[in-house]
């Protein structure tokens, strides 16, 4: 498979841009990796997994959280990435004035209208994130709530399914095992 130049040079810009909004970030597992690493390992999940090739939700993947947990702008994005990158990314972003029980709640009423693009995205991540907190969860994160976190992540993916049966089968499997660990 070949791609166009202007496609690789999306994705690197992306890459580099992500990693530069996220250089100070760690994620909250014992061995605090880099926060860059969730962004990569979901465009990977898309990619390898979900077999999704579309080079906007490849790259609107490397870029899903800028938005919502750095100082990148809207129009950043929309400026340097362009309206497709752009809209997908907001489509995924959770508006952080809202409190934070309420943003959950809208990500399970709002995931059956997202476009498609979205749907995948928001299912790499939710699966990327089951993952985590079933082999690495956060430090300060209890039993309880990481059960709690997988059992609102069945919510959002109950309204994202029918869009790639590849993602919601390793969702559905990673569901399971973390089930079975976090019962333990």
């Amino acid at each position: 498979m070949t791609f166009p130049i202007s496609d690789v040079t999306l994705l690197l810009k992306a890459l580099q841009f992500s990693a530069d909004k996220h250089r100070y970030q760690r994620r909250k597992d014992a061995d605090a990796i880099p926060y860059i690493n969730h962004p990569i390992e979901v465009a990977m999940t898309l990619w390898e997994i979900g077999q999704v090739y579309d080079i906007s939700t490849i790259a609107a993947a490397l870029l899903h959280d800028t938005i919502e947990d750095t100082n990148a702008t809207s129009e950043e994005i929309a400026q340097l990435f362009g309206n497709e990158v752009h809209s997908i990314v907001l489509e995924v972003t959770d508006d952080k004035n809202l409190p934070k029980l309420e943003r959950k709640r809208l990500q399970v009423v709002t995931a059956p209208h997202k476009t498609i693009q979205a749907k995948q995205l928001k299912l790499a991540d939710k699966a990327c994130n089951i993952r985590d907190i079933m082999n690495s969860p956060p430090q300060s994160w209890s039993r309880q709530r990481c059960q709690e976190y997988v059992l609102w992540s069945e919510q959002v993916v109950a309204g994202l399914r029918g869009v790639n049966k590849f993602l919601e089968d390793y969702y559905d499997i990673l569901l399971v095992q973390a089930k079975q660990a976090l019962d333990d």
